[in-house]
Formats: structure tokens, sequence, C-alpha cells
């Protein structure tokens, strides 16, 4: 590091002063990071690499883009035709560049806050947005999803009597529309249930044979790992992007549209 140990020292107690704990803990063989000093080290070098990837699309961004668009939505597979979208958009506007961000659970504060310029949401959570532009895109259906060896999985439809006497996980931030059809089912007291954190958590339990569960069609990545049978309900999600009012970008607009169009179109596809 080419610093002599005792100004190396100095340095680091200078540091531990500043932030307000200890870093190391020191003893005759040495010195160990203490908890905290891991935790700090750990996220430092986050940072870094957070950094370098800042760096790099920023000299991606500034050899062939001038302009850029970022949509942010909780997972990848939401917005399945979104690859196919960047591919038609940049035909259209080849200067302009589309950044997807993946945010579980926040995509919709980091919008809000600016950090994005449109954010793909149910309609249910636009109701009382200030500032910002609905732009409807698809209905998504209910699917119970499970393994592909469950018996289940040869059906076209599932009923609630199919799910009578299994178990179905619940919660992960399911959607208020979602929430009120598993507590219906719970209510029924004909199926046994437990709380799952998040979605792909659920995806493991499936796999591992711990339960069932239902969730938005939209959800589904196609993948053919689980089996996806619709559920005989008449509700369905709206799914929608929004984008802030303020800002009237052709290249916006042009996105947006290039998006609902392949949505349009795509009439058999099972959302």
């Amino acid at each position: 590091m080419f610093v002599s140990q005792p100004t190396f020292s100095y340095q680091i107690k200078l540091l531990e002063e500043e932030v307000g704990f200890e870093i190391f803990v020191r003893n005759g063989k040495g010195a160990t990071l203490t908890p905290a000093g891991q935790q700090f080290v750990t996220f430092l070098s986050n940072m870094r690499e957070e950094l370098k990837r800042a760096i790099e699309q920023g000299q991606n961004f500034s050899v062939r883009y001038k302009e850029n668009i970022t949509i942010s939505m909780s997972v990848r597979q939401a917005l399945y035709f979104l690859p196919e979208a960047i591919k038609e958009f940049e035909k259209k506007a080849p200067g302009t560049q589309i950044t997807p961000l993946f945010q579980y659970g926040n995509s919709m504060d980091s919008f809000l806050k600016n950090e994005s310029d449109v954010v793909f949401a149910l309609e249910e959570q636009t109701k009382q947005l200030a500032g910002t532009t609905v732009h409807k895109l698809f209905k998504s259906h209910i699917y119970l999803i499970c393994d592909k060896n469950d018996p289940l999985a040869s059906k076209n439809l599932i009923t609630d009597e199919d799910i009578y006497g299994r178990t179905l996980m619940v919660g992960g931030g399911s959607p208020a529309l979602l929430r009120s059809v598993q507590q219906k089912l719970i209510s029924s007291g004909k199926i046994e249930y437990f709380n799952s954190p998040d979605h792909d958590t659920t995806l493991t339990n499936i796999a591992s044979g711990k339960g069932i569960c239902l969730a938005p069609g939209f959800l589904n990545d196609h993948s053919g790992q689980f089996a996806w049978i619709p559920y005989d309900c008449d509700d369905t999600f709206a799914c929608v992007l929004c984008t802030h009012k303020a800002d009237q970008r052709q290249s916006l607009d042009t996105f947006i549209k290039v998006l609902q169009k392949l949505y349009t179109e795509a009439v058999a596809f099972p959302f």
C-alpha cells in the first residue's frame, strides 16, 4: 500500500473517530474487522461496484446516445414485451436509449422521486397520484401456479373446489385484488395456508413441494418451469404505465405507443 504501519494505523484511527465506531479490533496478532466494520467495508465495496457501473453506463451513453428514458418495474417479467419494444423503438429513435430499472417493492417510490421516467404499475396504485399521466397497457388475469408434476397441472381451469384441501401460499406483497381472493379461500376453512415473503420465495416453495399459489399473469416469465393454469375468476389487474405529466418528450410518447401497440396486437398471449 506504500504507507508505513504507524501512518496507516493513524489514518484508521482518524476514520473511526469520524464515523463514530470501531472498524477494527486490535490485538497482539494484528487486527480484525468488528461486525460494524464488516458491514461498513461491505457497503463501501457495493458503492465501488455501483460507481463502476455508473461510469460504464455513462461511457456507453456518451458514445451512442443523446437521450435516455428510464423505465422502472418491480420484476423483469412484468413487461414481457419490453425487449421487443426496445428493438422497435430504437428503429424509430436511434439516438435514445431505454434503460430498465428493476426495483422489487419500491419502483413506484423511485418514479415519484424522479429517478425514472416511466413506471409499470397497477391502475389501483395510481388513483391518488398527482402530476402523472396514466397509459393503459393490458389486463392481467389470475393464475394458479403449481409444480408441473402436480395433478392440478393437467387442468385447463382451476376452481375453488380444486384448491380445497391444498396448502396455499399467500402474502408476499400481493396486490389488494389478489389478497381479497386469497382471503375468500382462507375464510372457507377448506385450505391450509402460510405466508411467503416474496414471489421468488414462493416459487422456491412450490418447487420444493410446500404448496401452490395464485398470482397475476404478468409475473409469468414463460420459462416453462412451472404450470400456470387460469383461475376461475372474472377479476383482472389493470396494468398501466405512468409518466410524469411535465415530461412531454416526443421520444417518450413514441416509446409508450410502441409498447401499447405490442400489447394490443398480442390478443392470444396469456396475461
